[in-house]
């Protein structure tokens, strides 16, 4: 899925999931890309950046839609989840 895709604005650790060290290691893990809670946000912010970049506006009364007028022709994408429309 595009969601795991998408990168850590900051430094984020978690603790590792049971059964991959002994518990007596207090260990922890760095975070390079997205998890479940955080992939949304973080798609979705890489997505913005990406697409304004090729001259597309975002909307400012819906966050999900971006729109590019050029010549006499429009374009606009909706975004839902991780589908365009």
């Amino acid at each position: 899925t595009a969601f795991f895709h998408g990168d850590l604005d900051e430094e984020v650790y978690m603790t590792p999931p049971p059964g991959l060290c002994r518990p007596e290691e207090k260990l922890v893990c760095r975070l390079h890309k997205s998890l479940y809670g955080l992939t949304p946000r973080n798609w979705f912010s890489k997505f913005s950046k990406a697409i304004k970049v090729t001259g597309f506006t975002q909307s400012l009364s819906d966050h999900s839609l971006f729109v590019r007028v050029k010549d006499s022709s429009i374009t606009a994408i909706l975004i839902y989840v991780d589908d365009m429309l």
